[in-house]
């Protein structure tokens, strides 16, 4: 068979099922097919899915001729539920052949597909003497076809009279315009179809759309027979053009009028090409970081798609009294137009005639109008920018109308497509998602950059803009300040008032620490009631001790809070840019340095940074640093040591004593921090929480039915000497409801004679409340009991430096027998410290000392396991 009759294959596919067999021509390139009514190819039968499989057209590789494929399952990737069968054998995905037979669940629905070649002149008539397509389409295979496809023939010699007469008038006959001309052009022949369908084809001759270029195929043999694509005014059809050597005639046939088909091609690539423009808008806003970035690359990507002029984005806010206004935030356009946004800012819905486009637009609809057919006042707005034709499209957010999205055609007036509407829409959603997703990613990035309390820069983003400043002064050549700044004894109002009202002070001391502080200056929140300011840019250091100044005095005016009328100083380390500090980490290391100093001096006053603070060793400005926070971060315990009377051997009372347990050096010695406590003034909050923590637990054994004890509370000298020291026992017990003859409150004796006169004062009033008082660590200060006779004390502790030289030296035996005589003879308690050793508790008993501690019985104890020693239960092991 001649090569060139396979130059256009038509694929049919003939179904069978429950309401008969139909045929249906395989024109698109797409075909879903299934139970359900919405598929191209509607199969009737239970058995099928509702959506059962999928018809592709692909390309046969190697030629220009396409076929068909199958697929198993509906466009989501979700197979069938009774499987698809192609010739007998399950499959999932097959490329069909001419003569396969397809089984869809049951031998009930099947369909037969055929690849059918052109149709030779005499295989055309032939098909009208075909009374059933199922003889036509035989499955007789056709060897060198791709397709494997059938041409029917019949012989012409013999043929009867009548069969002769029958083929002679069918041209007449048949729908289809058939055309005749001679090599010249000239027509020869039309039939009555084409006579009807183009009347003025034998006026126009060759200059006939459907005639132009046709008299090339008498010199190109082997494209002979062709088949195009002709225009005609607005219709589109398929022109078979054949060339007869016998006749020296060119004769054409109109198979099929294809209009609707190229419209719906053109339909379906312009859906194509706006899926696809929608697919990468949506890329560029989930990808692009920069969200300005993003919209620009989006409207511009579906402006293009949808062939506009202009696309653009609007967005509501409040318009002073006139109330909703709208402004144009985004926008792209053509080369050869020019920017609308200047003319397109604070327009008011109402007085710019544009109220009927918010009332459309806030209800959810879209606007789709030429501009001639719009009202008067949007009609001028628009032809101010050439615009000829609108699409909008409203924007939601959170629920809300917040603005609309549009194309705009300036060339040409045009209805915008429902599948342009739909892809402006979708870029609608897509865009208020990433609006809404931006606007999550800014509190997030704001949450992760700021402190939520006072709304201050926290240290992450302080560190940020501190090595920006620090980049941008050595460029400069200028110089720049980081201030530390902690509040002096802000945890004594926080455990007094509350968390609660601590917290709101905190947020009252960040808007004064704000408002003293120059454009560009930056005020963070440390941690805890810890600020760090940043000054760049400084010029002169008279700039920065102004600034220091400023920040003192604007704390020092009162706070009212819940009635309350608190008073607050703070203390300021500052650090300068310079040879000493060259970085951000020497900068806050040393503002931090400085600080201590400030507090060390006084409180309520700065200092700055100088290479003398930089005596300390690290190791010890890292203790002071975690001894500020250790409190807050529950890093501090407190352990209990019973004291024993020596002849009963029953526990006559505790001593509390601190103990802080970090979380990288582990537990840290008294001697190491209590005295770091003592020189920062820590002390005071940590001596003021142990003795109501210690007061809790004693009322507590009480209350848990346990013997009463006295509980012991050393007093540091900072502690015995603060002003308040008396209304905070008495606070501490009320609150704990503890009564004042189970504390005593113990004081060295270096503190104790530092200033009699004082010292004598406090003991009374505390001896009124009746709360003991007992002297501590005896015999290593430069007192003696003389002195002491005129302080009104109860209790005497022998240090444990002469315990353990007891039974060793003589010397110092003598010295604890005269102050054990010494002190019964002043009315006083004796209780020896650091008692290890069985020698040591005879010598004390044979001297009549009445109470001691030490290890010999027991150690510091937890509050638990102190608690089961009381109840008797863990003797052995204390």
């Amino acid at each position: 068979m001649p090569g060139n009759e396979w130059e256009k294959i038509r694929h049919i596919l003939v179904v069978q099922d429950l309401q008969g067999q139909r045929t249906i021509p395989l024109q698109e390139a797409t075909y879903s097919i299934g139970r359900h009514n919405s598929n191209a190819i509607v199969i009737y039968s239970r058995s099928v899915s509702r959506q059962h499989a999928i018809l592709l057209r692909v390309t046969i590789p190697g030629t220009d001729q396409c076929s068909f494929r199958i697929i198993d399952g509906n466009f989501k990737g979700q197979g069938s539920t009774n499987g698809l069968f192609v010739n007998g054998t399950r499959c999932y995905s097959h490329n069909l052949q001419h003569g396969d037979v397809i089984t869809f669940g049951s031998n009930q629905t099947q369909a037969k597909y055929y690849a059918v070649s052109n149709i030779s002149e005499k295989a055309f008539f032939a098909t009208a003497e075909a009374d059933d397509l199922s003889v036509f389409l035989s499955d007789q295979s056709q060897a060198g076809n791709p397709f494997q496809t059938l041409v029917v023939d019949i012989e012409f010699e013999g043929a009867s009279e009548n069969a002769l007469a029958r083929l002679a008038s069918f041209p007449e006959l048949i729908p289809n315009p058939i055309i005749e001309t001679d090599l010249e052009g000239k027509v020869t022949y039309l039939n009555p179809a084409a006579a009807l369908k183009f009347p003025d084809l034998r006026e126009l001759g060759r200059d006939h759309p459907l005639l132009k270029e046709i008299l090339n195929v008498t010199g190109k043999p082997k494209i002979n027979p062709f088949v195009r694509e002709v225009i005609v005014g607005e219709a589109v059809f398929e022109q078979s053009v054949h060339h007869l050597l016998e006749s020296d005639l060119i004769r054409t046939y109109i198979t099929r009028d294809i209009t609707e088909q190229k419209q719906a091609e053109i339909e379906l690539l312009q859906r194509d090409r706006l899926l696809q423009a929608v697919a990468e808008a949506t890329n560029c806003l989930v990808v692009e970081m920069n969200y300005e970035t993003a919209i620009g690359k989006a409207l511009a990507v579906v402006g293009e798609a949808a062939r506009a002029d202009r696309a653009y984005l609007f967005k509501n806010h409040a318009h002073n009294s006139t109330g909703a206004a709208v402004s144009l935030q985004f926008e792209w356009y053509l080369p050869h137009l020019s920017s609308i946004r200047l003319h397109w800012q604070n327009q008011s819905y109402q007085s710019a005639g544009l109220s009927r486009w918010y009332s459309i637009l806030y209800s959810g609809h879209s606007i789709n109008e030429l501009t001639r057919e719009l009202p008067a006042a949007e009609r001028e707005l628009l032809r101010r920018d050439g615009v000829q034709s609108l699409l909008l499209v409203p924007l939601h957010l959170e629920g809300q109308f917040w603005g609309f999205l549009g194309l705009a055609d300036c060339s040409q007036e045009r209805y915008w497509s429902k599948h342009e509407e739909s892809t402006l829409l979708t870029m609608a959603a897509s865009i208020s998602g990433a609006w809404q997703r931006r606007q999550v990613e800014d509190k997030i990035r704001y949450q992760a950059l700021h402190d939520l309390l006072t709304g201050l820069p926290n240290r992450l983003l302080f560190n940020e803009l501190l090595a920006k400043a620090i980049a941008n002064a050595l460029r400069r050549q200028d110089s720049l300040a980081v201030m530390f700044l902690d509040l002096d004894r802000f945890k004594v109002i926080n455990d007094t008032l509350g968390h609660s009202l601590g917290d709101r002070l905190l947020q009252q001391v960040a808007r004064r620490l704000r408002d003293c502080l120059r454009s560009g200056d930056t005020v963070s929140r440390w941690g805890g009631d810890e600020f760090t300011i940043l000054l760049p840019r400084i010029k002169y250091l008279e700039e920065v001790t102004q600034t220091a100044c400023r920040l003192l005095k604007a704390l020092e005016d009162v706070f009212y809070l819940d009635g309350h009328e608190l008073y607050v100083s703070a203390s300021l380390g500052i650090a300068l840019l310079d040879e000493h500090s060259p970085d951000a980490e020497a900068l806050i290391k040393h503002a931090d340095a400085a600080l201590y100093h400030a507090k060390d001096a006084g409180r309520n006053n700065y200092k700055y940074y100088t290479t003398s603070l930089s005596g300390k060793t690290p190791e010890i400005l890292i203790l002071e640093k975690s001894l500020r926070h250790a409190l807050e971060n529950q890093e501090l315990t407190i352990y209990y040591q019973p004291r024993v009377n020596i002849l009963t051997g029953q526990i006559t009372g505790m001593e509390a004593l601190l103990r802080w347990q970090h979380p990288q050096m582990g537990l840290v010695a008294p001697s190491v921090f209590i005295p770091i406590a003592e020189e920062t003034g820590l002390i005071i909050p940590i001596g003021e929480w142990v003795l109501r923590m210690a007061c809790v637990q004693c009322r507590s054994w009480q209350k848990a039915g346990l013997p009463p004890l006295k509980m012991a509370v050393n007093l540091s000298p900072k502690q015995f000497r603060q002003p308040n020291l008396l209304e905070i026992v008495s606070q501490i017990l009320t609150q704990t409801e503890l009564a004042p003859e189970f504390l005593e409150l113990e004081i060295t004796e270096s503190t104790a004679i530092e200033d009699l006169g004082f010292t004598r004062g406090v003991l009374e009033k505390l001896q009124q409340m009746g709360v003991d008082i007992a002297i501590d660590d005896f015999g290593t200060g430069h007192s003696s009991l003389s002195r002491l006779q005129l302080l009104p004390l109860h209790n005497l502790k022998i240090d444990g430096s002469f315990i353990k030289s007891l039974t060793t030296d003589v010397r110092v035996a003598h010295i604890v027998k005269a102050i054990v005589a010494l002190g019964r003879s002043l009315g006083l308690k004796l209780t020896a410290e650091g008692v290890e050793k069985q020698e040591e508790l005879d010598f004390l008993k044979s001297i009549s000392c009445e109470d001691v501690q030490g290890y010999l019985f027991y150690k510091p104890l937890s509050a638990e396991k102190a608690t089961e020693v009381l109840q008797g239960k863990d003797r052995e092991n204390s």
